[in-house]
C-alpha cells in the first residue's frame, strides 16, 4: 500500500500574534499549497481577483467576531509570506468557493461540496466506557498535502488539539476540557441569503470554551453563511448533533448510544421548514450514515476505536462509499476521503490517517488533558 506522509504537528503557544507568526513559520509551504488551491475559486468564471475581494470582503465578519483571531491571521501571513486576504481565503473557502459560482446560488447544487460521515459513541455502547468520537473527512485529494495538526497552548482557556487545513484556525478536534467536534458538509436552499461568520472561526471559538454549554451556545447561536453540521460531545458522556441552517438550528440526539451523521438533513423538524439541497451532489450521503450505524450495532456494548476505525473503513458501493478512493465528483473534481480522525477525548488521543482508502498507517497526537477529565478516564477504568 502506498506511503503517505503522515500530517506535521505545529506546536503554538504565546498571544494570537505571536501564534500567527509561528504558525506561518512552521507550516509555510502547506499554506502557500492551500491558498493555490482556493486561488482561482470553484469555476472557469471566477478570477483569483475576484477570489481576493470576496475574502477581503470577510475581514470586517471575522474582526466584530473576534478580533484576535485577525492578529492571529495577520501573524499567520507575515510567517507564511503571503496576504492577509490569502489566510482569509483559507479560513472562508467554504463560502467563497460557493461565492464565485455564477448565480442562481441557491436553486442550484453545490459545485464543491464537501463529504464526510462522523460518529460519537457514549460511554454506556463502548468496551471502555469512554466516550469515542470520530470522522472521515472527505474533500479535495490535494489537501492530504496542505493538512496540519495544530497543538495550541493558551494561557487564556483550555489548550486546544485540532486537524485543519493550513492556514486555517481549525476544523476537527478537542481541548483540554474534554470538548470535541466535528463538522460535516449540508446544503440548503437557506444558504448565502444572508453573511455569516465562516465556519472555521466557529469550530475554533467552540474548542476555545471551558464549558460545553457555551460551545453548544456558539455553535446555536452564531449566524452563518451557509447550512453545515456539528458533532460536539464532551468527555463526560454527552454528544448532540447540530444541524445548522443560516438562521436556524435543528437538534439530533444520539439513538441507541450513538449519533451518526453523513451530508443530509435528518431532523424531522429541519425536512418540513427547509429543502436538502445536498443530495443532488452527495448522494451517497445517504447509506453512509446507514452502514456506519449497522456496521456498530453488531458490537454494541463492546464498541472500541478499532470498531470505528473499521466502519469508516467500509467499502461498500465504493468508490461512493464511506471510505472515498480518490475518483472525480459529478463536477469532475478529484475527491477522497482525506483523513480519518479517531478521537478518545478523555484520554486526550487523536489517531489519523490521511487518504485511508489506499493508507492504514495512524499518527497519534496527544493533548494533556485537565484534571477533571483525567478523572473521567479514571473512573471508567475503575
Amino acid at each position: 500500500m502506498e506511503r503517505i506522509e503522515p500530517f506535521p504537528l505545529i506546536e503554538l503557544s504565546g498571544a494570537p500574534r505571536s501564534r500567527g507568526l509561528q504558525y506561518g513559520t512552521q507550516a509555510r509551504d502547506r499554506i502557500r499549497r492551500s491558498v493555490a488551491l482556493y486561488a482561482g475559486g470553484a469555476t472557469q468564471e471566477s478570477s483569483p481577483e475576484q477570489v481576493r475581494r470576496l475574502a477581503t470582503s470577510f475581514l470586517p465578519q471575522i474582526e466584530a467576531f473576534d478580533p484576535l483571531y485577525l492578529e492571529e491571521m495577520r501573524g499567520m501571513a507575515e510567517g507564511a509570506g503571503v496576504e492577509l486576504a490569502d489566510i482569509a481565503l483559507v479560513n472562508a473557502r467554504t463560502e467563497i468557493l460557493r461565492l464565485t459560482q455564477p448565480p442562481p446560488k441557491i436553486t442550484v447544487p453545490d459545485k464543491e461540496p464537501d463529504g464526510c460521515t462522523g460518529a460519537v459513541l457514549l460511554p454506556q455502547v463502548t468496551a471502555s466506557g469512554r466516550l469515542l468520537h470520530g470522522q472521515n473527512w472527505d474533500w479535495r485529494k490535494e489537501c492530504a498535502d496542505t493538512g496540519v495538526v495544530l497543538r495550541i497552548r493558551r494561557d487564556d482557556g483550555p489548550d486546544i488539539l485540532t486537524f485543519t487545513e493550513a492556514g486555517g484556525l481549525a476544523r476537527s478536534g478537542m481541548n483540554a476540557a474534554g470538548i470535541a467536534v466535528t463538522a460535516n458538509y449540508l446544503s440548503s436552499d437557506r444558504d448565502y441569503t444572508q453573511k455569516g461568520v465562516p465556519l472555521a472561526l466557529i469550530r475554533r471559538k467552540l474548542l476555545e470554551t471551558e464549558h460545553v454549554a457555551i460551545a453548544m451556545r456558539t455553535v446555536y447561536c452564531t449566524p452563518k453563511s451557509t447550512s453545515n453540521n456539528l458533532m460536539i460531545s464532551h468527555a463526560g458522556g454527552f454528544a448532540l448533533n447540530f444541524e445548522c441552517a443560516p438562521d436556524e438550528t435543528f437538534l439530533v440526539h444520539p439513538q441507541d448510544g450513538m449519533l451518526v451523521h453523513a451530508n443530509h438533513f435528518q431532523s424531522a423538524v429541519a425536512l418540513g421548514k427547509l429543502k436538502d439541497m445536498g443530495i443532488q451532489t452527495t448522494p451517497d450521503s445517504l447509506y453512509r450514515d446507514v452502514r456506519v450505524r449497522e456496521l456498530l450495532n453488531k458490537d454494541l456494548g463492546h464498541l472500541t476505536l478499532d470498531h470505528l476505525r473499521q466502519a469508516f473503513f467500509d467499502d461498500f458501493a465504493t468508490p461512493w462509499s464511506v471510505c472515498r478512493p480518490p475518483r472525480l465528483t459529478l463536477e469532475s473534481n478529484l475527491s477522497a476521503t482525506v483523513a480519518m480522525l479517531l478521537m478518545d477525548p478523555a484520554r486526550g488521543h487523536l489517531e489519523i490517517a490521511p487518504l485511508p482508502a489506499i493508507n492504514r498507517q495512524f499518527t497519534r497526537y496527544t493533548l494533556d488533558m485537565q484534571a477533571s477529565v483525567l478523572q473521567y478516564a479514571h473512573e471508567r477504568q475503575s
